[in-house]
């Protein structure tokens, strides 16, 4: 039987395919090893990042692909066909970090009640959540559409909540407002949700094409587009959150707040239009997020189950709102997937839409 890949160029993302590739032999599975099926997965802007970044931050090491490809990590779920470990039944249903493609090979390790970690060696050397896989079978809030939100979201949630806490945990460097670029990204209105509870004011910053539903949000004390973004008041200081990786808005935005600009955070590549040579800019020096960091800071601050009971609270506070801002649209096969993949990619994916999909027809 066959198996099949998406994999794209990773010298030029726009070069994509699917390829057939050998379904491995059940039967000869290793000890303590699953063969899964991946049944359905999300794909959003945030997958692009990895992409861009996927040599950086080693996320093409994680699924192995042809030589000159990458296979692009997504967050979905997975139904185990067959298992050589005694914990771990046929049928169960697992939510994590997969491939794009149809099966994956997980050598299962640390198993609980909870979940279980992929130990193959080639995908060491990562942060540990993308090694994590959750056991969800019977799950409701793992099932039909609060699943979809699940793997559109909680990730990218995650990563709100984390800034979130930063910057809280800083007092904002003394900021008053705070600035999303890509404000109508999922990430961007997850963390204005959060920012916005907390009293502090958001400023969301966007396309005039999006203004509108960056708008309809509710969670931006005001919205600009990028074109106007010299007419804002620079008389008090400023947080800037980066979601876009726009070299040239940045620079705008230093220039335009100078000595006020008191936090400078990139976190996104939505634009994917940074420079490689910055000038120095006033203000404070902008600085890579690394979700990772600040994840380890806080489990040992908090200790155990600190940091999912603090993010579980978070998170059931935000899924409500996401009936109203988020369309979910499912398609299937290896068509749609290189449809999907170039319409996120070229930035046509409307803001309110989000895309679940399966290499399976």
């Amino acid at each position: 039987m066959q198996a099949t890949d998406f994999v794209v160029a990773r010298n030029d993302l726009q070069q994509c395919k699917a390829i057939e590739t050998q379904l491995p032999d059940a039967a000869a599975l290793p000890d303590e090893a699953l063969l899964v099926k991946i049944t359905r997965f999300a794909f959003t802007a945030n997958n692009i990042t990895y992409a861009v970044l996927g040599d950086r931050l080693k996320y093409w090491q994680l699924f192995p692909a042809p030589e000159g490809f990458g296979n692009v990590p997504v967050w979905g779920f997975g139904e185990v066909i067959a298992s050589k470990h005694p914990g771990i039944a046929a049928g169960e249903t697992l939510f994590g970090y997969f491939p794009m493609a149809t099966h994956l090979v997980i050598e299962a390790a640390d198993v609980s009640k909870r979940g279980l970690r992929d130990a193959a060696a080639h995908r060491q050397g990562v942060a540990p959540v993308y090694n994590a896989y959750a056991r969800v079978s019977g799950n409701p809030a793992f099932t039909g559409k609060q699943g979809d939100y699940q793997a559109l979201l909680r990730p990218l949630f995650m990563l709100s909540f984390l800034v979130d806490d930063f910057l809280a945990e800083n007092e904002f460097y003394g900021a008053k407002r705070v600035m999303l670029s890509s404000a109508s990204s999922k990430t961007a209105y997850g963390l204005a949700h959060l920012v916005h509870a907390r009293g502090i004011k958001v400023i969301g910053l966007t396309s005039a094409g999006n203004s509108e539903f960056v708008k309809s949000l509710g969670c931006y004390d005001d919205v600009v587009t990028y074109d106007r973004v010299n007419s804002m008041a620079a008389d008090l200081p400023v947080a800037y959150v980066d979601m876009a990786g726009n070299s040239s808005l940045r620079e705008q935005l230093h220039r335009h707040f100078g000595e006020q600009m008191k936090y400078s955070g990139r976190v996104g590549l939505t634009h994917r239009s940074t420079a490689a040579d910055e000038p120095e800019l006033p203000g404070a020096k902008p600085s890579w997020f690394f979700a990772p960091d600040q994840i380890r800071k806080r489990a040992k601050e908090w200790g155990p189950g600190g940091v999912d009971m603090r993010f579980g609270a978070a998170w059931s506070g935000f899924v409500p709102r996401l009936d109203q801002w988020v369309k979910v649209s499912e398609s299937h096969g290896p068509a749609a997937v290189q449809r999907a993949y170039l319409d996120t990619l070229n930035g046509r994916v409307p803001p309110n839409q989000g895309l679940i999909l399966s290499l399976t027809e």
